[in-house]
């Protein structure tokens, strides 16, 4: 058995990656999420937008503090703000598999170099540190920023699950996306 992921801080040149702490992080996080201001972000995620701040604390409060899905707060060093979200899930911890999901980046760390560094560090941790052998990234087939930004990262597409859940009151073809760890090397 491997570790589960530790309670301790990931430091990187552009953030710092925190376990989400809703009282600390939640009014940076509901201020940068509200920077957009289509709701673009939130379409295929299965939870929000959030109209006030009481609804997104309530679910952060209780959605976000559990072991798994095992949420995180990103902080930029720049100033120590929160700017957004990630965490790790299904984790399998026998047979050395975990997940990332629930990415949520705000449009001010959008498509910048602070982006990749939280997946790398989140990756350094699970396969450097932890020694899992298998890494996931799953998202709504539809979500083609999401499958976009896996492939950037150096996931590899597996395939499609056809109407593998309902979000939203709409069927979400699910797209899959793994590193395994003889890949790690390279990618990294």
């Amino acid at each position: 058995n491997r570790p589960f992921p530790p309670h301790t801080t990931m430091e990187g040149q552009y953030c710092t990656i925190n376990i989400l702490d809703v009282v600390k992080h939640g009014e940076d996080l509901f201020n940068a999420f509200t920077k957009d201001i289509n709701n673009q972000d939130w379409t295929y995620l299965p939870y929000g937008p959030f109209e006030t701040k009481k609804e997104f604390f309530d679910w952060l409060q209780n959605e976000c503090t559990s072991n798994d899905p095992f949420f995180h707060t990103i902080i930029d060093r720049a100033n120590n703000r929160s700017i957004g979200m990630a965490s790790y899930l299904r984790i399998n911890n026998k047979d050395g598999v975990i997940e990332v999901g629930h990415v949520h980046y705000s449009p001010v760390m959008q498509k910048k170099p602070i982006g990749t560094e939280v997946m790398y560090l989140m990756m350094k941790r699970v396969f450097d540190e932890l020694k899992y052998r298998r890494y996931e990234w799953k998202c709504n087939a539809s979500n083609l920023r999401s499958c976009e930004a896996a492939r950037r990262f150096g996931f590899k597409f597996e395939g499609i699950f056809e109407q593998h859940m309902i979000s939203k009151n709409r069927n979400r073809d699910t797209a899959w996306f793994a590193i395994i760890d003889k890949d790690w090397p390279r990618i990294k």
